[in-house]
């Protein structure tokens, strides 16, 4: 979601910073072929990841798994490593502040050593490590050389009871400047906070804007929440305002710095999980992975701007794409959060939700709350739009039951290959190649690698035809209660095109 738009120099900068390759080259003179020269796709040297804290729950078990695939054109050297953020003192007292919003621009808090948590070895083979209880902190992770090029951390949360109980799981994200969460909520019933996490050395200022279904939720409280180098900053929407909405969107926008943020959103009732920051705003979206047994499925739409958006719905079905009755369009007014509930729109088949303008386009965002299980037995998972697997995508924290990869090709068909990497503590890797038919979803039961111990890794890579969007649902049972949890697949964005210089001018930098 890189919504500035560098200068030139500035961009040429932020490329060298990102791949290491990237060389000045002289303007041509008058009579030479000034046609620029084809980009080639080289690997990242260097990401950044981070995950929020897991859960305040004493009953909260927590598992992060680690892993990077193998890429092409790396050298063999470079690490990674997950640490955990900043802590915070016991007593918010110790410093004379006030640690809930860390608006005062000081220290929120005697900070702690921060600890190692995970080291991967090598890529090809993921690497795991677990917490217990509601003390685990937010996680800060930086991978360089060929542990880069499509680093992934899954962090899966097991709750027994209380608040959010089920299953709780999240991608690590790479920190950004501008995030929108359609599905967020102050309702009675929930508790939902935005986790705000700074990777780097100097303190990030961010604003928590809030718009429901009448548009903007007055509230200065968001203004200039500053998050301290190296920390976590967990926000209470419920202390932003003081009305209570059912369906919220929270646009996260950085004004100084950087960071990574996501809303886990919690139910007394019917459980709860983390919801991902939605793709940028767009005229057509995919919400990918609909579970075929969801009993209720809820659409929460936002646009950002001032015009109206008027959306065509459809489901991208095994068959191919439907549209759900009773629910052809949905009209979205400019600033202000809509929702549909869409029912028990999979029927019982894979399903991911595919809208479009039904004529002119206007950028949206949105998510989809789904539901399985009935009365007292209910578990929740968001979806929010996503991009296309694009080049290559990861899912890790898979074990040999309880996973589903949801894989939609809402345009042309298009062949994937999927590949189950080795297992954490042993097994060998196996690929299988997959067709999924225009405008349809398919569900598959993942490849597992021969002699599976741990956990492993899932790589989706297209091979041809149209843009591919997928989605992963882990489930387990819990009480009876269908616990689940749904990770998108965007492109892991492990290599970058850098054109070819002409002629290198690399010795004017010094």
């Amino acid at each position: 979601m890189n919504r500035t738009t560098l200068s030139l120099i500035a961009g040429t900068t932020a490329l060298a910073a990102v791949t290491g390759f990237a060389a000045l080259s002289q303007p041509g003179t008058p009579g030479t072929d000034t046609a620029a020269k084809a980009a080639a796709q080289l690997p990242v040297e260097r990401t950044s990841l981070l995950c929020p804290a897991p859960s305040t729950s004493d009953l909260a078990e927590t598992s992060y798994t680690s892993f990077t695939p193998v890429t092409k054109g790396t050298e063999s050297g470079g690490k990674a490593e997950l640490r955990a953020a900043t802590e915070k003192s016991a007593d918010p007292s110790a410093d004379g502040e006030d640690e809930g919003t860390g608006k005062d621009g000081g220290k929120s808090g005697k900070d702690k050593p921060a600890k190692p948590v995970l080291t991967p070895e090598v890529p090809g083979k993921p690497v795991t490590g677990d917490s217990s209880g509601g003390d685990a902190p937010a996680l800060v992770g930086t991978a360089d050389g060929r542990f880069a090029p499509g680093w992934t951390v899954q962090e899966t949360t097991e709750v027994a009871a209380g608040t959010g109980r089920g299953l709780q799981g999240v991608n690590c994200t790479a920190p950004d400047t501008d995030f929108w969460f359609p599905g967020a909520s102050t309702e009675a019933d929930r508790t939902d906070y935005v986790h705000l996490t700074n990777p780097d050395d100097s303190a990030a200022v961010a604003d928590i804007e809030l718009y429901g279904k009448d548009g903007a939720l007055k509230s200065a409280v968001g203004e200039g929440i500053t998050i301290q180098p190296h920390s976590s900053e967990p926000v209470l929407l419920s202390t932003l305002t003081d009305e209570r909405q059912t369906d919220l969107t929270v646009h996260v926008n950085v004004r100084s710095g950087r960071v990574g943020a996501a809303v886990q959103a919690l139910d007394d009732k019917i459980g709860g999980d983390w919801l991902a920051a939605s793709t940028d705003p767009s005229g057509s979206l995919v919400l990918p992975g609909i579970p075929k047994d969801a009993t209720s499925v809820r659409l929460v739409a936002f646009t950002p701007g001032d015009a109206d958006a008027d959306l065509k719905v459809r489901l991208a079905s095994p068959s191919g794409l439907i549209t759900p009755a009773g629910h052809e369009t949905v009209h979205v007014k400019g600033g202000m959060t809509t929702a549909v509930d869409l029912g028990d729109v999979t029927r019982g088949e894979a399903g991911s939700l595919v809208l479009s303008p039904t004529d002119r386009s206007v950028p949206v965002v949105a998510a989809l709350r789904v539901v399985r299980g009935k009365g007292d037995k209910q578990e929740t998972a968001f979806i929010p739009a996503a991009r296309p697997v694009g080049t290559r995508a990861t899912s890790a924290d898979n074990s040999g039951k309880g996973s589903t990869l949801s894989l939609t090709a809402p345009g042309a068909a298009a062949t994937v290959k999927v590949t189950a990497s080795a297992g954490s503590e042993g097994g060998t890797p196996v690929s299988k190649t997959y067709t999924i038919k225009a405008g349809t979803t398919q569900d598959i039961e993942p490849p597992a690698p021969s002699g599976l111990k741990g956990t492993y890794a899932l790589t989706v890579e297209p091979v041809s035809g149209g843009p591919v969007y997928g989605a992963r649902t882990l489930a387990a049972s819990e009480g009876g209660v269908p616990a689940f949890t749904v990770q998108t697949l965007p492109d892991d964005r492990g290599t970058v095109a850098v054109p070819e210089a002409d002629e290198d001018l690399s010795v004017l930098q010094k």
